[in-house]
């Protein structure tokens, strides 16, 4: 049974946070003078156990959910990752299994156990090719050649199309659009560019940094021509570019510029057992106390339809000054 919201929009899609801690610190998500040294991130006694976020994800397919995506934090810093995948990928009626990681720790060893695990596709963050650039981005000093191997290693273990997301910025990274294009042409990768986004309330998002969709096809077309193609599915968040040439294609995700509400059918699992609506959520639905609690299957299903039914959010559609204090769950937390 497919659960849908006030607004019609079904329940298909779950991404769900494995962790709230990353090894990067992406001034977008965890810049460092918030994240330092002396934050205090969850305790293993707080995060969900596999076992937990297995059932978790089985009623949330119960209640219409085709595709999982598992995020962090940086999901691979969690242990034994490859026995939750195992454990997802057996649920009956779960049609896409994938991850979304920024590279550092996927070795050629992890993307075949993984892959041996049932993990179907992955994406990697990489959000400039210049290596100056993506070391000051990552503040981490993480070079880009070891991301480029993280994506190889992934594409050999079979984890394709390999997806490869850019978050662009302006005046800090905006430059290397084209470059990033130029390099996955014929590569059977997809490379997604992202406009920057007001997620969480630590980033410092003004609009004046946003490169909008519109810029970045047409910056990407005077290089070569590209067409719009149709989405593989309802509420697929990327719009899809083909090259005139057949070297490929390119998503570009809009959030901000061409927000993308109306046809959202994401739900958010936190690390710790929160169910958030919405990316841009202020708070969530404390789902591990009811996991905990001795509830019944029947009674958590009922629980996870009852806070969909109930969903309105469309927080990009009404994004403006009077949403800008608006507290909001930082991207750390929930994935992006």
């Amino acid at each position: 049974m497919t659960v849908h919201d006030t607004l019609a929009r079904p329940l298909r899609d779950l991404r769900i946070s494995v962790t709230d801690r990353c090894n990067f610190r992406c001034s977008y998500c965890m810049p460092r003078d918030i994240f330092g040294s002396s934050f205090v991130f969850l305790s293993r006694s707080d995060l969900l156990t596999f076992e937990e976020i297995a059932r978790a994800a089985r009623l949330f397919v119960a209640n219409g959910v085709e595709k999982i995506r598992l995020t962090g934090g940086e999901p691979l810093i969690r242990r034994d990752l490859e026995r939750l995948v195992e454990m997802l990928a057996a649920i009956d009626g779960l049609r896409d299994l994938t991850l979304t990681t920024n590279g550092s720790l996927l070795t050629p060893e992890k993307a075949q156990s993984l892959r041996a695990a049932g993990l179907q596709r992955i994406t990697i963050s990489l959000d400039s090719l210049d290596d100056a650039v993506f070391r000051a981005m990552n503040d981490a000093n993480f070079p880009v050649a070891a991301v480029l191997e993280a994506i190889d290693a992934a594409a050999t273990a079979g984890l394709a199309p390999v997806k490869i997301d850019m978050v662009v910025k302006r005046r800090i990274n905006d430059d290397g659009v084209p470059g990033m294009a130029r390099r996955f042409r014929n590569s059977g990768h997809i490379v997604r560019f992202i406009e920057y986004m007001d997620v969480g309330n630590t980033n410092g998002w003004r609009l004046d940094d946003v490169v909008s969709a519109r810029e970045i096809v047409e910056r990407i077309g005077r290089e070569w021509p590209i067409e719009p193609a149709e989405p593989n599915y309802l509420g697929e968040v990327a719009e899809r570019w083909r090259y005139l040439d057949g070297a490929g294609e390119i998503g570009v995700i809009g959030s901000v510029t061409r927000p993308f509400c109306g046809t959202c059918t994401r739900a958010r699992l936190s690390a710790e057992g929160e169910f958030f609506t919405c990316l841009f959520a202020g708070r969530g639905f404390d789902l591990r106390g009811v996991l905990r609690s001795g509830t019944p299957d029947q009674e958590v299903l009922a629980a996870i339809a009852n806070v969909w039914r109930l969903r309105a959010d469309r927080y990009s559609e009404i994004r403006s000054e009077a949403t800008r204090g608006t507290r909001k769950v930082e991207m750390y937390h929930i994935g992006g």
